[in-house]
C-alpha cells in the first residue's frame, strides 16, 4: 500500500526519472542501501523501486509506529522498527534478516540520519553505519546501492521551510532522480564492507545528482554500459508505470 501511495504522490510533487546500471535487481532478496537527504526521499525511493517491480520492507524509526493509522500500515507491509539507543536495537537486524531469508528486498538508509543543513542542495552521503554490511553478510544476499537526488528540493531545512517546500512542490515540480548501481563485492570484514557500501552508494548518488542537474533522461534507452533510463513523469502528473 505504501509503495502504491508513493507512486501516486511523487508525480504530483516532482518529475522522477529512474536509471540503473544493471538489467535487473538480483532476485531472491537483497539489501538495498540508499543515501538519506530529506524527509521526502523515502517516498521518492519507494516510487522508483515500484517502477522496478519492487515493494521493499523498510527499516525505519520506531517512533513512526506511534502515528495513528500509519503504525498499522507499517506493520501490515512488514516494515521493521529501528529502536536506536535501546536494549532492543538489535531486533531491527533480526527482523530484516528474516525478511531477506523469505526472499524480500529490504531498504536501509546507510547513514541512519538526515543531514542537518538548511540549504536544499544535494551532498555526498555521510559516514555509514555498519548495519547494512552486516545484514547482507548475515543473510548471504547482495547489497544493492541506490543513489537519489532532488528530494531536498521538496523538503529541507527547518520545519517552516519544509512545510513551505511541500506545499509549493506541486507548482515547482522539481526534478528527482534515482539511480541503482551494480552490487559491489563486499570484503569479509565489516569495516571494509561498510566502506565499500558507502563508496558504491556515493557513486550511484553522483550519477543521480549529475542526471538530475542535467535534466534527466527523456526517454527509455540502453547505453553502452547497460544503463537503462526511465522517462520523466509527465507534466500532467499521469506518469505510466514501467520497468527498467
Amino acid at each position: 500500500m505504501l509503495s502504491r501511495l508513493a507512486s501516486a504522490v511523487v508525480p504530483v510533487l516532482g518529475r522522477l526519472a529512474v536509471t540503473t546500471d544493471v538489467p535487473r535487481v538480483p532476485e531472491g532478496g537483497a539489501v538495498i542501501v540508499a543515501n538519506h537527504t530529506s524527509l521526502a526521499d523515502p517516498l521518492v525511493v519507494l516510487a522508483a523501486l515500484r517502477r522496478m517491480g519492487i515493494e521493499p520492507v523498510v527499516l525505519c524509526a520506531a517512533s513512526l509506529w506511534r502515528v495513528p493509522l500509519l503504525g498499522r500500515a507499517l506493520t501490515r507491509e512488514g516494515y521493521v522498527p529501528v529502536r536506536r539507543g535501546t536494549a532492543r536495537a538489535a531486533e531491527a537486524l533480526t527482523g530484516a534478516e528474516a525478511a531477506l531469508r523469505a526472499g524480500r528486498y529490504v531498504l536501509v538508509y546507510g547513514e541512519g540520519c538526515i543531514p542537518d543543513r538548511p540549504d536544499s542542495a544535494d551532498a555526498p552521503p555521510q559516514a555509514f553505519r555498519s548495519g547494512p554490511a552486516r545484514l547482507a553478510a548475515a543473510a548471504g544476499v547482495p547489497l544493492v546501492p541506490l543513489g537519489q537526488a532532488g528530494a531536498r528540493r521538496i523538503t529541507s531545512g527547518g520545519a517552516i521551510k519544509q512545510l513551505a517546500g511541500l506545499l509549493t512542490a506541486p507548482l515547482r515540480r522539481p526534478r528527482l532522480h534515482v539511480h541503482i548501481g551494480a552490487p559491489p563485492r563486499l570484503p569479509a570484514d565489516t569495516a571494509s564492507a561498510t566502506h565499500a557500501a558507502r563508496q558504491s552508494v556515493t557513486h550511484a548518488w553522483r550519477t543521480a545528482a549529475h542526471r538530475c542537474a542535467a535534466g534527466g533522461s527523456r526517454r527509455l534507452r540502453r547505453g553502452r554500459a547497460g544503463t537503462v533510463g526511465a522517462r520523466d513523469d509527465s507534466a500532467a502528473h499521469g506518469a505510466t508505470r514501467h520497468r527498467a
